[in-house]
């Protein structure tokens, strides 16, 4: 089915249609104010939305922000109701630019944390995420990490399963000192 005949798409497979974890899916659906619609237990968004989906990840691929899409599209949305009555001493702009800003500065706080990428050719994490994956080996979370130049704590935080850069990641069990182990697949398009 072409994107031209597309009604509506289930929230989970737009991971692998961005090629972005599932945490990045849910952040641009807030930001943009999409209300999903649940059917059963799983959640769709409707042709417009995902328009406005794909436009948005291609501001982001050529070096946008969300925050400058949302200004551009006159989406971004003033403080609606302060119910205290008081003034935070911040614009709508402001307010809606902080928590932005904040997790920015989280973002650059830890990847100054994190020890410098490997080393060698860019595609040479692929490679090795691609070798695990055919060869079915069961990969620590340190090396996971270490391969997606992500946290260890960034991981956790995705549960037992997650996607990025094309591969699917699921908990299998334990490996030595306590490590969770991970299985290495390819992500199916």
């Amino acid at each position: 089915m072409s994107d031209a005949e597309i009604d509506r798409l289930q929230v989970n497979q737009l991971e692998a249609r961005y090629g972005v974890v599932r945490s990045a899916i849910y952040k641009r659906i807030e930001a943009l104010g999409i209300k999903t619609e649940k059917v059963g237990n799983k959640a769709y968004v409707n042709a417009q939305q995902l328009r406005l989906l794909d436009e948005l990840h291609d501001f982001i691929e050529s070096n946008g922000t969300t925050a400058e899409f949302l200004e551009r599209r006159g989406l971004a949305k003033p403080n609606a109701d302060n119910s205290s009555g008081q003034s935070s001493g911040l614009s709508p702009v402001q307010s809606d630019m902080l928590p932005s800003f904040m997790a920015a500065l989280a973002a650059e706080m830890a990847s100054r944390l994190q020890p410098p990428a490997p080393s060698g050719k860019p595609l040479d994490r692929y490679r090795e995420l691609e070798d695990a994956a055919r060869n079915g080996w069961q990969l620590r979370t340190s090396e996971i990490a270490e391969l997606l130049d992500l946290s260890i704590s960034e991981i956790q935080q995705y549960g037992d399963r997650f996607y990025d850069a094309g591969f699917v990641f699921t908990q299998v069990g334990y490996r030595s000192q306590g490590e969770v182990a991970w299985k290495v697949s390819k992500a199916v398009k």
